[in-house]
């Protein structure tokens, strides 16, 4: 019997023991011994739930007993997360998390404590939820250089751009909806404001490169600026509006974003709607990739944590190889990334069209049968262009990054 601790009695941690529960005789076989929870740690009282039996509320109860060989973390956030996890792997546990905040800061260091201990720091439903992505990136895709990966990797902005399209509604009707099917918090802020799929693609990006990415350093921006109107306009051009987290490899460099961007039917990820993720790879030998599902959600993500739990049971003593070294990555300047751009301006007099052709060049005009304004996309040119091109631009309303 191996036994195991869960931090966290939440969404996710409940998660974990249903899926043992259910499937246990099945996850036996594949971990090669029965899995059992020996505690949960958790402040709050389950009155009714057989789990309360095994509730504490010191982790040291945990962290002290010889008999817990793997450490579930599912507190969110990284403190005290951080703490408990690095004091887990300092005595000899082997930890699994869900935990994407706690992974991006200190993924690297947590990696290197596992490695030196000969345990193992496994984080599969960090990112994606229920996809597999970051065991294909350590072990399956390796024999590739990975040149670009590029994620719907939020589910509640993705159920919004999808609502906003297919409904015609704006960006709060979307957004109330959302927070009604329990899609979105309360407060979401850091789904929207894109927060949460910059700490997914640093993660992703320290795994793919080799070296840390820090997700300070990550240009993003949200989808709280994306109007009915530029849905609108996407449709006229048979495009769909999707928010990118992206990782882009150009020679020695690699430039990282997190943006909405227009994209048409020929992109992969044009068909990923509603509250599913989906994950492009480009690796220089093995060309594309694409990982598609739930990327959240009680179930799905408890899937990805077990599957971390079988492999740390079946790995215990023997640590598995993991390329993030906790050298910095410094990214490209962000200035310097070319794309074509939609931009939407006021006013539809030729004085404004002469405008526009005199800064931008070759422009495609499009249109949306939308009075008072002018819309168009722009040549390919670079992010320090556009924004010197802009401030020449009078009534700018809306800039969308494009892919096609």
């Amino acid at each position: 019997m191996i036994n195991i601790a869960v931090l966290g009695y939440g969404t996710i941690g409940s998660g974990v023991v249903e899926v043992l529960s259910t499937n246990g005789e099945s996850i036996k076989k594949r971990a090669g011994d029965q899995i059992n929870v020996k505690y949960v740690l958790d402040l709050r009282e389950f009155p009714g739930d057989p789990i309360m039996e095994k509730v504490v509320k010191d982790i040291n109860i945990i962290l002290n007993d010889p008999e817990v060989l793997i450490v579930c973390e599912h507190m969110g956030g990284v403190e005290p997360a951080y703490t408990f996890v690095k004091s887990a792997l300092l005595k000899g546990k082997s930890v699994v998390t869900s935990n994407k905040e706690l992974v991006a800061k200190h993924g690297a260091e947590l990696l290197d404590i596992a490695k030196e201990n000969n345990l193992n720091f496994l984080f599969e439903a960090s990112v994606g939820g229920g996809i597999p992505i970051i065991r294909p990136l350590n072990q399956s895709l390796t024999a590739d250089e990975i040149v670009e990966i590029t994620g719907i990797l939020n589910g509640t902005t993705n159920y919004i751009l999808s609502k906003m399209s297919d409904e015609g509604i704006d960006f709060d009707t979307a957004l109330e909806q959302a927070q009604k099917l329990g899609y979105a918090e309360r407060n979401p802020a850091a789904d929207v404001e894109g927060h949460d799929a910059c700490r997914k693609i640093a993660i992703l990006s320290s795994l793919a490169f080799g070296m840390q990415v820090d997700f300070e350093d990550i240009y993003t921006e949200g989808i709280t600026k994306i109007s009915a109107i530029d849905i609108r306009y996407a449709k006229a051009l048979g495009a769909k509006i999707k928010l990118f987290a992206t990782s882009i490899r150009q020679g020695e460099s690699v430039y990282a974003m997190v943006a909405p961007v227009m994209i048409n039917e020929n992109h992969p990820l044009f068909s990923v709607n509603n509250v599913f993720n989906g994950i492009f790879v480009k690796g220089n030998v093995i060309g594309d990739v694409m990982f598609y599902g739930s990327g959240a959600g009680k179930l799905p993500t408890a899937s990805a944590v077990v599957a971390d739990i079988v492999d740390a049971a079946k790995h215990l003593g023997k640590n598995i190889w993991t390329i993030w070294s906790s050298k910095k990555l410094v990214l490209s300047d962000i200035n310097l990334v070319q794309h074509r751009f939609f931009i939407r301006v006021s006013g539809e007099d030729a004085t404004m069209k002469e405008q526009v052709v005199k800064l931008f060049g070759n422009i495609e005009e499009v249109t949306a049968g939308i009075a008072g304004e002018y819309a168009f996309i722009t040549p390919s040119i670079t992010e320090q262009e556009l924004k010197e091109k802009k401030d020449s631009l009078t009534g700018v309303l809306s800039v969308i990054r494009v892919r096609f």
